[in-house]
C-alpha cells in the first residue's frame, strides 16, 4: 500500500494571501472600521487556535469593541470569498505547485486533504487548478467534531487506509499540533514571504517537525533524503 501525503490547503497547495488572509481583513474593516495587517493575521496563526478564519475574523472585531453575531460575520464573509462565482476573493488564489510536481509525487504516494475549509469550498479550488489528480480522501471542517489542532481529520484518514504511512504537510502550529497528535510526521511549509517567517520556523522546530520546506515545490527533496 502507497504511503499517503495529506495536505492542508491553505497557504499549502494554494497561496491564500488575497483570498482567506485579505478577506479577514476586509471582513473585519468591514464591521469594526479598523484595518489588520497580514502580520497582525499570522500573529494570530502563530499562537494556535485560529484555524477557522470565521472565527478569528469575529475575534479580531470583538476585540475591537464591536457586538456582532458570529453568524452575520460569516455570511458577510462568505459572500466576500465566494462572491458570485465570477467576482469572489476565491479567484485570488494561486496555485503553488509548479507543473509536474504533484503529478510526480503521485507516482509514489496517494494524495489527501484535511483543511479547515469546508469541504464544498476546497473541491472548488481543486477542480479549478488541479482536475487531473485525485485527492481521496478530502477532509474538511464539517467531516470532523473537533477542528484542528485536533487531530480528527487525520486519525479518520488513517483508519481509512488501514495503517498505511502518512505525512502531513501544513503551515500553521495548529497543523503541526494536529500532526503531532496523531503520530503523524509533519513537514512544515514556511514561506520566506511569510511575515513572521522565522517566528514559523521556530515554531516548527518546537514541535519536532520531520521537515520545514519554502514550499511543496521542495517536496520531493525531503524524500530523497
Amino acid at each position: 500500500m502507497k504511503p499517503i501525503l495529506v495536505f492542508d490547503m491553505d497557504g499549502v497547495l494554494v497561496d491564500v494571501t488575497e483570498s482567506y488572509r485579505e478577506t479577514i481583513a476586509r471582513t473585519v474593516e468591514h464591521f469594526a472600521g479598523i484595518q489588520v495587517a497580514h502580520e497582525q493575521i499570522q500573529d494570530y496563526k502563530n499562537q494556535g487556535g485560529w484555524n477557522d478564519d470565521w472565527k478569528l475574523s469575529h475575534h479580531i472585531i470583538g476585540r475591537a469593541g464591536v457586538d456582532v453575531p458570529f453568524e452575520t460575520v460569516k455570511e458577510y464573509f462568505q459572500a466576500l470569498f465566494l462572491g458570485d462565482g465570477t467576482n469572489g476573493m476565491i479567484l485570488r488564489e494561486r496555485w503553488v505547485a509548479r507543473g509536474g510536481v504533484l503529478e510526480k509525487l503521485e507516482g509514489r504516494f496517494r494524495l489527501a486533504v484535511f483543511t479547515g475549509r469546508p469541504k464544498e469550498d476546497a473541491a472548488l479550488t481543486l477542480r479549478r487548478f488541479a482536475g487531473d489528480l485525485i485527492f481521496d480522501p478530502v477532509v474538511g471542517m464539517y467531516e470532523v467534531e473537533h477542528q484542528k489542532p485536533a487531530p480528527d481529520g487525520l486519525l479518520q484518514i488513517a483508519r481509512q487506509n488501514g495503517g498505511a504511512p502518512m505525512f502531513y504537510i501544513g503551515d500553521t502550529v495548529d497543523d503541526a499540533r494536529a500532526a503531532r497528535a496523531a503520530k503523524v510526521p509533519f513537514i512544515g511549509i514556511a514561506a520566506p514571504a511569510n511575515p513572521r517567517y522565522i517566528d514559523l520556523v521556530f515554531l516548527f522546530q518546537a514541535e519536532g517537525a520531520h521537515a520545514i520546506v519554502d514550499d511543496i515545490n521542495y517536496l520531493e527533496e525531503v524524500f530523497e533524503r
